[in-house]
């Protein structure tokens, strides 16, 4: 990460997509920055990833504009030349916000002002930092950034109105001077005090009700694209590092082969690279590359001839078509229930083994991914509120842009690791579904629902999702903390991934729990051994025993989601929760009496023939 060709700090790529994507601020040691837009990046610096499902959906989302998916830029050496071309790769940064403070004098400016210094340590850039030259309190004085900003739910992000908040639009030009009054650090003790009139203010006034009548409109400003436009919501008093600054709007799919042929699906996954070759001559130095740089693995196996008449059997138009648009989970599930899933792939390895025992009434089938892939792509971001779990702009905060203008390509990774799939019986399923007890607890939920999406402006009927996704989802949730316990990693690094449809036509039961690491080929193992039979139903047995009595009972069994607008009944933090990068929904839309029975309810359970 550079700053006027000054290195300010090191992130990991994959921290580019989730933490500190464009317009997110970067809280480092000594000073904090914004992400700049996608284009002051530098596109040759950031290796493309190949994923053709994935790209059609982003091309839905953003327009058909987007070319490629690109790893964000990373450094090839541990240790590089800070002066060499190498050791400035990075993404481009500017200081933010433009206010600093003074730690010994508590002088309040601006960094144009002139009255700050940067100091950086090409060897140590962690350690590069403002300054305060001509401190009265003490030479070369360090200076922070002021930890107060101002955001809307437009995704716009600005500095603190200090000029506006100590004068209230008078003429003053005076100097501030940030101070405490009292030994805490609350909001009330926090004051800010003008050197020439003397107008001082306390920062508790910038938040709460005060806050409409202190502080002015929202500039729609976007820091990391240098613009401003229009806008017209009221803008809230947040703190530098607040979680809600900055939310991410990302698409993934799991890599999976669409075509029975292995080298049509090579020829399709990178048919960036060979839509254009026109002789065997061109595509011998292509393939060449693809095989020296990894880009393409297991294209090797294969002669010139035969993938050539590849290519042309594609641009024949015979080929199967990609994904049909907004479909992302469809084609997975086709693939991980097929009768022969793909065993042998270089990105997908599978095999199937038998129902736990005691469970072959729920379980159809489960699957063992020893190797899979998923490729993450950042389409957006929101601040103030999270995104909804809908591709329907108007359920959700207005996304921001990454770029000014439009943009060829969007930031992306890549994930290997294992995972584990289970099939439910979809007769079963069914079947419970249309009990009246389940139907019942589905009323409880959607008050909830009703209640949170009323509170947050949205239409409080529609983002619903059936009761078999809130059962799926919950089991999904009590073995990942069983998981966790016996196979080695911790419970934030699995995740889930639930596969639920109603749809007569084409409808799904499953769930896939997986771990990924984007630094290796493949994990340790240690979570697959644990879908195989003997194993798998005893970590059922344990999730179940645990689920059907939690510490924070009776509270959380009779929790009514109507009363407090939220969105799962029976769970809490005790007995279902796993860590928000484990879910895909955030915690939500989850209910331990659906799974098996509680203190409240003991007859809309799935698995009610395992209950004491």
């Amino acid at each position: 990460m550079s700053t006027n060709n000054y290195v300010v700090g090191q992130v990991r790529p994959s921290q580019l997509l989730w933490a500190y994507g464009p317009g997110s601020i970067v809280d480092l040691p000594n000073l904090s920055v914004v992400t700049m837009g996608l284009n002051k990046w530098d596109p040759t610096r950031c290796p493309p990833v190949e994923e053709a499902r994935l790209l059609a959906e982003v091309k839905r989302v953003l327009g058909p504009q987007v070319q490629r998916l690109r790893i964000p830029p990373f450094l090839k050496e541990d240790r590089p030349d800070p002066f060499s071309a190498e050791g400035r790769v990075g993404v481009p940064v500017s200081p933010f916000p433009r206010w600093l403070r003074c730690i010994k004098c508590g002088l309040l400016a601006e960094y144009d002002s002139g009255l700050f210094d940067i100091k950086s340590f090409p060897y140590r850039p962690e350690r590069t930092h403002f300054l305060h030259t001509n401190c009265d309190k003490g030479k070369h004085a360090d200076a922070v950034p002021a930890r107060f900003l101002l955001a809307c739910r437009n995704g716009h992000l600005d500095d603190f109105p200090w000029n506006w908040f100590i004068h209230g639009g008078t003429d003053c030009k005076g100097t501030f001077r940030f101070f405490e009054r009292g030994a805490s650090l609350q909001t009330e003790n926090l004051w800010v005090k003008c050197d020439t009139c003397g107008n001082a203010r306390s920062l508790v006034h910038a938040f709460g009700k005060d806050a409409a009548d202190n502080l002015p409109g929202c500039r729609g400003r976007h820091p990391h694209l240098d613009s401003y436009e229009d806008c017209t919501q009221e803008p809230r008093t947040i703190l530098l590092g607040a979680t809600n600054s900055w939310f991410p709007v990302t698409l993934s799919v799991l890599a999976i082969p669409l075509e029975k042929n292995q080298l049509s699906q090579l020829v399709l996954d990178g048919w960036e690279h060979f839509a254009d070759v026109e002789d065997e001559a061109e595509l011998k130095g292509i393939v060449k590359t693809l095989v020296r740089t990894s880009a393409l693995p297991g294209i090797d196996k294969w002669d010139i001839p035969s993938i050539w008449q590849a290519i042309q059997h594609r641009s024949s138009g015979k080929a199967i078509e990609v994904v049909s648009e907004g479909d992302i989970k469809g084609p997975e599930w086709e693939v991980l229930t097929s009768q022969n899933p793909p065993s042998d792939w270089p990105h997908f390895m599978s095999t199937g083994v038998a129902p736990p025992s005691g469970y072959e009434r729920e379980v159809k089938r489960v699957l063992l991914l020893e190797r899979l892939r998923e490729v993450n792509a950042l389409v957006g971001y929101t601040r103030v509120e999270a995104p909804e779990e809908t591709s329907d702009p108007d359920e959700r905060p207005p996304m921001a842009d990454l770029t000014r203008g439009t943009t060829e390509w969007v930031p992306a990774n890549e994930v290997h690791g294992e995972g584990i799939f289970i099939e439910f019986n979809e007769s079963v399923v069914q079947s419970w579904e249309n009990d009246a007890h389940v139907a019942e607890r589905d009323k409880t939920l959607f008050a909830g629902h009703q209640g949170w999406r009323n509170a947050r402006h949205l239409k409080p009927d529609t983002g619903f999702p059936p009761s078999r996704y809130t059962m799926l989802h919950t089991i999904a949730h009590l073995l990942i903390r069983e998981l966790a316990l016996e196979c080695g990693y911790n419970a934030a690094s699995i995740r889930e991934r639930v596969y639920a449809s109603s749809d007569p036509q084409a409808p799904m039961a499953g769930i896939l729990l997986y771990t990924a690491a984007a630094d290796s080929d493949g994990t340790l193992g240690g979570l697959i051994d644990l879908g195989r039979p003997e194993f798998l139903g005893r970590l059922l047995d344990q999730a179940l025993e645990r689920a059907s009595i939690c510490s924070s009972d009776p509270l959380c069994a009779e929790h009514d989601p109507s009363k407090d607008r939220s969105l799962h009944v029976a769970a809490c933090h005790s007995c279902t929760f796993v860590s928000e990068t484990s879910c895909e929904r955030g915690n939500r839309y989850l209910d331990r009496a659906l799974v098996i029975a509680t203190l409240k309810d003991s007859e809309a359970s799935l698995f009610r023939e395992h209950g004491a």
